[in-house]
């Protein structure tokens, strides 16, 4: 099924305490597993994801908003950081996948709503790695990540992985609500999800090559539904996963984004949302420590 090979079907919850604390005092972020971000480039990542800062609605917001992705991602890249690893991936594919195809009106003929769900994805981002730099609280999906980036012990794969659950299952699913997509756009999420999905191998190869995270080994999960052989015999994943995993991530994540737009159901899709996160950030963890990550 095309859309079992998806890039949005990405991805996942440590359950500890520890995971879901709020973001670090300002003191704290000079460093995560790599060497010291001086003062001024600290300064420069606050400035460049302040989303307040970004132009109007449009394809101009998306191209300014990736292009002050693209330069903090050279910041953290430039040391090593990981928290960076997401980010290196991320820029790869919004310029080899999503810029070129929302720059072309024949692929997306809806030009105020294709730019905008770009756009508020990654604006979601932004806004958190904005309060990770700044002390402010940061929503429990990317928090759970930035304490994985400062865990040394963990492999670059697995905090890479994190970030991904948290961008497209909790982010993207919020931007499906945020940017009004209505059923008549469907066909077209999955033209973009499908165009990231065939970029997969950068990703891939800029998170080998940069931070030494191998994540081929768990990648046809989020592709076909596969991938989650280490896990039999053990109590994760969960029937949720399995679920979603059986009929496409990014369906399943399409869903939850038209489930929030339903004041009556709002409550209960964000606690499935929350859920999804955690439960597959849970299974990625177990996958982890048998080494599969």
């Amino acid at each position: 099924m095309r859309s079992r090979r998806m890039l949005a079907p990405l991805l996942l919850v440590g359950a500890a305490a520890a995971l879901l604390s709020p973001a670090p005092a300002v003191a704290d972020t000079a460093t995560a597993c790599g060497t010291a971000l001086s003062p001024n480039e600290i300064r420069e990542i606050t400035d460049l994801s302040d989303t307040s800062t970004l132009p109007g609605p449009g394809l101009h917001r998306l191209e300014t908003a990736v292009d002050r992705h693209r330069r903090i991602t050279e910041i953290l890249v430039a040391h090593r950081d990981w928290r960076g690893v997401f980010s290196v991936g991320l820029d790869a594919v919004e310029h080899e996948a999503v810029l070129p195809l929302q720059r072309d009106p024949a692929a997306l003929p809806d030009r105020v709503w294709s730019p905008a769900i770009s756009s508020d994805l990654l604006a979601r981002y932004l806004r958190n790695l904005h309060a990770e730099f700044t002390g402010t609280p940061v929503d429990p999906a990317w928090a759970n990540y930035f304490a994985l980036a400062r865990d040394c012990a963990q492999s670059p794969a697995r905090v890479a992985m994190a970030g991904y659950n948290a961008h497209l299952t909790v982010d993207l699913a919020h931007a499906v609500d945020t940017s009004g997509t209505r059923p008549d756009n469907v066909a077209d999420f999955y033209r973009i999800v499908d165009s990231i999905a065939l970029r997969g191998d950068s990703i891939i190869g800029l998170t080998k090559d940069v931070y030494g995270g191998d994540l081929r080994p768990l990648w046809r999960f989020y592709f076909v539904g596969e991938g989650l052989d280490p896990l039999a015999g053990n109590d994760q994943p969960s029937q949720t996963l399995l679920r979603a995993a059986d009929s496409g991530y990014n369906t399943v994540t399409l869903a939850n984004g038209f489930a929030l737009q339903n004041p009556g159901i709002r409550t209960p899709a964000e606690q499935e949302i929350d859920g999804l996160w955690r439960v597959t950030d849970s299974a990625l963890q177990t996958l982890s420590d048998l080494g599969g990550l």
